[in-house]
């Protein structure tokens, strides 16, 4: 496990305290419409962070082409239908480009800044020319409305419990998630960035801001600047 991270609850747990069982049962919210929505038709999307599939599967459905790229092994073992490649984003280097290069799940907002530009720089050389890069960025008050819960449609709750400083402008995040039949909690690292910030990021990796998806500002599509 790493340092500041910790899982609790049924079956395995990934070293960023992500429990397995719990991604395969979470539903699938409005993600693959958004993008959907933003890329090209049948476009080969390189995911990075694909978790179990939650929204591999469904873009595979929309009849998109997917390489799934997750540091987890116990992970990847859900995924179906997909190329799949384990290993550590901030250090991939796979030799191809892809017409799209997505990084969700707010893997943007990991508290390692290292780690956050390894993974934008490995966003910006798999990207092909004419290509787009999508992330998925943090609320605005992810870190201030707290406590906050959810409860989703199919029946299981999401709470936010806290969002503590640890330091260097990270907070300690700790969420609990409850089932009819089971429960997991997550405890993680992740540093809030203004849009200013968020941008300065990008600009770094030689991308910028082509459009804002969503008006909350979550869902980004960014473009290789013209000079990088």
């Amino acid at each position: 496990m790493r340092e500041g991270y910790e899982g609790t609850g049924p079956g395995a747990i990934t070293p960023d305290g992500c429990a397995v069982e719990l991604y395969a049962r979470l539903s699938v919210g409005e993600e693959p419409d958004i993008i959907e929505a933003a890329v090209p038709a049948g476009a080969h999307i390189l995911e990075l962070g694909s978790g179990v599939g939650r929204v591999t599967h469904p873009l595979l459905e929309r009849g998109f082409t997917v390489t799934a790229v997750d540091e987890s092994p116990e992970m990847l073992g859900r995924v179906r239908g997909a190329r799949t490649i384990c290993g550590a984003i901030e250090g991939l280097d796979l030799g191809e480009k892809f017409d799209v290069v997505m990084l969700a799940s707010f893997l943007v907002h990991t508290g390692d800044v290292e780690v956050r530009r390894g993974m934008l720089r490995t966003c910006a050389a798999h990207v092909a020319d004419g290509g787009c890069v999508l992330i998925q960025r943090e609320g605005a008050d992810y870190h201030s409305k707290v406590p906050r819960e959810r409860v989703d449609p199919s029946g299981y709750t999401v709470r936010i419990v806290s969002a503590e400083p640890v330091g260097d402008g990270v907070n300690s995040v700790h969420a609990e998630y409850e089932f009819p039949d089971a429960a997991w909690t997550q405890t993680f690292l992740a540093r809030p960035l203004t849009r200013e910030q968020f941008e300065e990021a990008l600009a770094e990796a030689g991308l910028e801001v082509d459009k804002y998806l969503t008006e909350d500002g979550t869902w980004v599509r960014a473009v290789p600047t013209a000079t990088a």
